[in-house]
């Protein structure tokens, strides 16, 4: 792994234990510029990795937590007149951070989530006549529990199709689960996170994730697949061009972190699954039928014709 993506890779694992894929892949789409959509049931950690992230990379932080009466106004901020000067004064909202927690996304309504898209898509939030412009880097990790919990609003596709990954962070090992807990007992869980990183490197870094160079023939392998996503009869849509675009920063971010300068198909098909499960939904039939969107994702990728480079 490149030195630099290491020591970060390094300081989160130390507090957020034994989960390292899943610290890998935030880091990637943090060099990639995309945003992240943790899903889990409650007290796994969903938190605990924001946070840490935010402190390794020293990153202004802020929180968001997501109720049924959260108003947008609350996300984004809101314009109030100052009865001295009689001018009206921005108050900031919670998306005005370098890297947002969106806690619990979906426990708001669908009108409070969506004054997050034009803030995830563009960098911007539009208060009143306003477009204001977002710190940078700026990042959205955004945690939700599972569908099937009371009081949950599914997230709108469009807002989905925004993330450029969705992890499950799942129950550790029960290695890691003693060492957490020795960790709890002994108050070293409190310890402070190591900063190894700061904004000025991270852009420096994404700008070299940018530079990685993706063939043609990486390209059309890449294209290959969310063409047969759209012809599959099980899903209700295949993938988003935004879902291509994704696909391939990931690609770049994920060989950039292995320390090479080219992406090799391997790079596609490691992040392919985290990129596009969350951009498709069963038909009403393969939902009956108890089909699996991983399991047919992965038989696209095997069917795809892998290129020689």
């Amino acid at each position: 792994m490149r030195e630099s993506t290491k020591k970060l890779f390094d300081a989160v694992n130390k507090r957020f234990i034994g989960h390292e894929d899943v610290t890998e892949n935030v880091i990637i789409c943090l060099l990639s510029g995309g945003h992240v959509l943790l899903e889990d049931v409650p007290g796994v950690g969903k938190t605990t990795l924001a946070k840490t992230i935010a402190k390794a990379t020293n990153l202004d932080f802020g929180r968001i937590q997501f109720t049924p009466d959260t108003l947008p106004s609350d996300v984004t901020g809101v314009q109030i007149l100052n009865m001295k000067t009689g001018e009206f004064e921005l108050r900031e909202g919670s998306v005005m951070h370098q890297l947002v927690l969106a806690d619990e996304i979906n426990r708001t309504s669908p009108k409070t989530q969506s004054a997050l898209l034009e803030a995830m898509a563009e960098g911007f939030v539009t208060i009143d006549k306003d477009r204001i412009k977002l710190p940078e880097p700026f990042m959205v990790i955004a945690t939700q529990n599972p569908i099937e919990f009371v009081g949950t609003y599914p997230l709108p596709e469009a807002q989905t199709d925004r993330f450029m990954m969705k992890l499950s962070v799942g129950y550790p090992k029960p290695e890691s689960e003693i060492e957490m807990a020795k960790n709890f007992l002994s108050g070293d869980s409190d310890a402070s996170v190591e900063v190894v990183m700061n904004a000025d490197e991270i852009t420096a870094l994404k700008k070299e994730v940018e530079k990685v160079k993706v063939v043609d023939d990486v390209i059309a392998y890449a294209d290959d697949i969310i063409a047969m996503t759209r012809k599959e009869s099980s899903f209700v849509m295949g993938a988003s061009p935004r879902a291509m675009l994704h696909l391939l920063r990931a690609a770049q971010a994920k060989a950039f972190i292995h320390d090479r300068d080219f992406v090799k198909p391997d790079d596609i098909k490691a992040v392919a699954i985290n990129t596009l499960h969350h951009r498709i939904s069963l038909t009403y039939e393969a939902k009956i039928a108890k089909e699996d969107i991983d399991k047919l994702l992965k038989a696209i990728i095997v069917k795809a014709k892998v290129p020689m480079v």
